[in-house]
């Protein structure tokens, strides 16, 4: 693609003298309601907000349906516009009262992209089961789960699982928390816990709850080798915990060592202490293979 030979940028890709859409525009007003859980379970569709949000679900072909953004917005993240073009995916121009009706934070970065859903089946995911897996189990904290799910993602783990009552992966909040790694795993949506522990432990991987009661310190078990198989680590919402009869399906209920005089690790420091605590071990027994 050309580059202005002064301003050292992509071309724009959009038509600079196109109507700006406003908060009024019917396609701003049908897209502002994917903002409610409802809109976005009946279309299929969510908001990803952000420049790096919008990169990562571009790299996955046919997820982004539209790319709406400020003209300076657009300007500042050439490439973006550049690739939804190139994908055949419209580029909206939106005035900035028009990008706000879209966006949940206090200084939206001027792009915003609706989405379609990323779910997999269950036994999709477990066609070819994943080292790792992550299992949120009645976490309804949008934030939290996000973050998790970005550290599965960080740490290797190829599916993450929403289970049971837990929060919508697609709630704004939990996509911003994400930053762009909703785009890289496997998302999985499951009404029974239970079940999805069976599948797992069918599929061959190991189930452990991570839980601050558990009688297997984490430390011993990583020790042990009891790390260096396939995992699913079962997490559980930070103000209940896991409930007790998932966490006493599991292959053992594994606590994280508090070396100091903290009394807990939240819920997102735990998950990550775990999930690396496996990465590290399954990447020890590939590499003296």
């Amino acid at each position: 693609m050309s580059m202005h030979p002064h301003e050292g940028r992509l071309d724009r890709v959009w038509d600079s003298d196109a109507p700006r859409f406003t908060a009024r525009t019917p396609r701003i007003v049908a897209a502002r309601r994917l903002q409610r859980r409802r809109e976005r379970d009946e279309t299929g569709r969510f908001l990803a907000e952000g420049p790096q949000a919008v990169r990562e679900a571009l790299t996955v072909p046919g997820v982004v349906h539209e790319l709406f953004g400020t003209e300076a917005g657009l300007d500042r993240y050439p490439e973006l516009a550049a690739a939804a073009a190139a994908a055949g995916v419209p580029v909206s121009p939106v005035t900035d009262d028009g990008l706000a009706a879209l966006t949940e934070t206090v200084a939206p970065q001027g792009v915003v992209a609706v989405c379609a859903h990323r779910d997999v089946p269950l036994a999709a995911a477990l066609r070819e089961p994943p080292r790792l897996a992550a299992v949120l189990a009645e976490i309804r904290d949008p934030g939290n789960a996000g973050t998790v799910l970005r550290t599965a993602d960080a740490a290797g783990a190829g599916a993450v699982v929403f289970a049971g009552d837990a929060v919508d992966p697609y709630n704004g909040k939990c996509v911003r928390a994400t930053a762009g790694s909703l785009f890289h795993v496997d998302v999985v949506r499951a009404a029974d816990p239970a079940a999805v522990v069976a599948a797992l432990r069918a599929s061959g991987l190991a189930v452990l709850a991570a839980t601050g009661y558990g009688e297997t310190d984490l430390d011993d078990l990583a020790d042990a080798g009891g790390l260096a198989r396939p995992t699913a680590w079962l997490f559980g919402s930070e103000a209940h915990g896991l409930p007790a009869e998932l966490a006493a399906a599991a292959d053992a209920r594994v606590r994280v060592p508090l070396h100091g005089r903290a009394e807990s690790l939240n819920l997102a420091a735990a998950a990550a202490v775990c999930l690396y605590a496996s990465a590290r071990a399954l990447r020890s027994r590939e590499s003296s293979r």
